[in-house]
């Protein structure tokens, strides 16, 4: 940055004065102080639908064909916020309103010294990107593969908005996975509480045996020989959890229900007794479920909601088999094979 030599009050020749704890260039004559200030620089970031990020590749010095987001000096009388506006209109042809600040970093640049870079996440509204100004190309490039920026507080300012957008992003993928039913590999968030799940699932066969040889809307279970039920109920638990893996589909889901309402049946349970047990073994894994961690986020908060939709999902299907396993079995043609019913699966 030029060192000033002349009072741009009165003209005089300026002289070196310790000023405010530091060495300024003050005029003799009238008393003016010749602060040298970081020069305002003005700075968008546009992303569109598939998480791309406008930039523009540079037609003149400094770092002429590198790429960077658009910006430019803020001029006097111009708001940064107008800055950063006007240089992306100047700069890509498309107009924009600001949604948020992504931050402001010093930069100090060897044609202009130092620069204070403000930038800001911009959201377009309307126009066709094409280049203009100083700007050689703009294109849009995916957020986790930018080329090589220009200026640092380019790449500061990215990974603020990595940052600011990473749980919302991750939410809109998970509900995508999830409502194309792409279960399988661990791609949905609330897959870590399905973990948990499983790691305390002898703890939930426990509780609901317990429950169901205890309870009054289930008192025919206590005839039923506990090994029995603490099976079943291990094996339905492993079902569960293979099923949201993407491991187990609808036919093992029908074979593994209808035979377990069937052979409640045939053991002479009451329709009301089946189905109480299997909404008491969906509590305690949703008890399991909602017990981890803590609400804080609204990822946390979307872990729960995308689980309890699984949830439904699978115990919709599994209670309705039931039910018809229960109804179709017809006394006198044997019970099904326990192989079959899971005993002995953990």
């Amino acid at each position: 940055m030029p060192v000033p030599r002349f009072c741009y009050r009165c003209g005089a020749a300026v002289e070196t004065r310790y000023v405010d704890e530091r060495y300024r260039k003050v005029c003799p004559e009238c008393a003016a102080v010749h602060y040298l200030n970081p020069l305002p620089v003005a700075s968008a970031l546009v992303l569109n639908a598939d998480r791309h990020v406008l930039l523009v590749k540079r037609k003149n010095d400094p770092y002429k064909g590198m790429w960077c987001l658009p910006i430019g000096f803020a001029e006097l009388n111009e708001s940064i916020v107008d800055a950063a506006m006007r240089e992306l209109e100047e700069e890509t042809s498309i107009h924009g309103r600001v949604i948020r600040l992504l931050g402001a970093e010093s930069f100090n640049s060897e044609v202009y010294g130092d620069l204070l870079v403000v930038t800001f996440e911009v959201e377009k509204t309307f126009g066709c990107e094409q280049p203009g100004d100083d700007a050689e190309a703009v294109a849009y490039f995916p957020i986790g593969a930018l080329p090589e920026l220009a200026f640092a507080p380019n790449e500061s300012a990215v990974r603020a908005a990595l940052e600011i957008h990473r749980e919302e992003w991750a939410i809109q993928d998970s509900f995508h996975q999830l409502d194309l039913e792409h279960v399988a590999g661990g791609e949905l968030l609330s897959d870590a509480l399905v973990a948990a799940i499983w790691e305390r699932h002898q703890e939930v066969a426990e509780l609901w045996l317990e429950e169901v040889r205890s309870s009054p809307s289930t008192e025919n279970y206590r005839a039923i020989d506990p090994e029995e039920l603490r099976q079943a109920a291990l094996s339905a638990l492993n079902g569960f959890a293979r099923w949201l893996a993407g491991e187990e589909d609808r036919e093992e889901i029908r074979v593994f229900y209808r035979e377990i309402g069937a052979r409640r049946r045939s053991q002479g349970l009451g329709f009301h007794e089946l189905l109480s047990s299997m909404m008491r073994l969906r509590k305690h894994i949703w008890t399991v479920a909602r017990g981890q961690g803590v609400w804080e986020r609204p990822i946390d908060v979307y872990r729960v909601l995308e689980l309890d939709r699984r949830f439904v999902a699978f115990w919709d299907k599994a209670m309705f088999q039931a039910a018809k396993g229960y109804s179709e079995w017809i006394g006198g043609l044997g019970l099904p094979p326990s192989r079959q019913l899971g005993v002995g699966d953990s």
